[in-house]
């Protein structure tokens, strides 16, 4: 029968958002992204890239349960509310099925109404995408801060809360992982919850998928309401899945 670390590792790998997010992306690489993206174990939940390769990522992806998400106000988190809700509107346009946006971080315990009218018109923007706001927890680092930003994106209609851009110094960790869940217990677990940002081994996600599970149980974790945002975390939950597995298996 499959060991527990190989229990882990599909649960981790049906909930990855599978990212294309470096400078150097082009036609190729999102190709061979959304091949990667369904494996002999199964698929992962998303691909996660750049607006302008949302069209590209659903005519590869057509047929499979594979999901296109794109980012948007990314990596910087400005406090510009038109200019995010305008490529917002350009990424449902393209049909992309999910959007991750950076919410204005560095407002967060200084002007709340800015951060609520960013908050409250993204939403509007995204219409039905399935809506994760980036809180970018490595630079807010206090607890306040952290849990400031997470009770006001889930109460402006976030579908997910998600840890960081994976683009700086400090990413996701369990501390920040912890505050926002129990943001998200308080709202009756309806909003989901996205670890992302130097997630690299099995070891690694199942930290996460422990402190969701403590607060919610084993039926929250999956694509709904739990993600992983990873680009190397792939090979290693398959190299787990395909070694040998208990005798009697």
């Amino acid at each position: 029968m499959p060991r527990r670390d190989q229990q882990e590792a599909r649960t981790a790998l049906r909930c990855l958002d599978l990212t294309a997010l470096g400078a150097g992306v082009d036609r190729a690489a999102i190709t061979s992204l959304c091949e990667r993206a369904v494996t002999a174990h199964g698929p992962v939940a998303a691909v996660c890239l750049h607006g302008r390769w949302a069209e590209l990522a659903l005519d590869r992806l057509v047929g499979t349960p594979v999901r296109v998400a794109s980012v948007a106000n990314f990596p910087d988190g400005r406090s510009d509310i038109a200019a995010a809700v305008r490529e917002v509107r350009v990424i449902e346009k393209a049909g992309a099925h999910e959007v991750d946006v950076v919410i204005p971080h560095r407002v967060v315990g200084t002007d709340t109404p800015l951060l609520r009218r960013f908050l409250t018109e993204v939403r509007a923007a995204a219409g039905p995408m399935t809506l994760k706001f980036i809180l970018e927890t490595g630079l807010l680092t206090e607890v306040s801060r952290i849990r400031n930003a997470a009770e006001e994106a889930v109460g402006a209609g976030a579908d997910f809360i998600k840890t960081s851009t994976g683009m700086v110094p400090v990413n996701a960790t369990p501390e920040a992982a912890a505050v926002m869940l129990d943001v998200i217990a308080a709202h009756d677990g309806r909003c989901g919850f996205k670890a992302s940002g130097g997630i690299r081994r099995l070891e690694d996600a199942a930290t996460y998928i422990a402190l969701a599970r403590a607060r919610f149980g084993e039926g929250w974790v999956g694509p709904d309401r739990f993600r992983i945002g990873a680009s190397g975390l792939r090979d290693a939950l398959l190299a787990v899945l395909a070694s040998p597995t208990a005798p009697g298996g």
